[in-house]
């Protein structure tokens, strides 16, 4: 059996991977479902929520860096 090492992965992808699994992707997920539903409103509102949660957090990761 064999470990994967992951001292190696920063924070910030730490977090990166976190809020995609946790906001973003069921964000979309939720938004094609909607649209496979005939719901097409709702749809895109959340594909578009998620969309706009991952801009705003590459917005917020840029200006932490500088």
């Amino acid at each position: 059996m064999t470990y994967v090492d992951t001292s190696d992965i920063s924070a910030r992808m730490f977090i990166t991977v976190l809020l995609f699994l946790l906001i973003i992707a069921p964000l979309i997920s939720l938004g094609v479902l909607r649209l496979f539903q005939s719901r097409k409103k709702s749809g895109f509102m959340l594909i578009g929520g998620g969309i706009a949660v991952y801009v705003f957090f590459q917005i917020i990761t840029s200006l932490t860096q500088a």
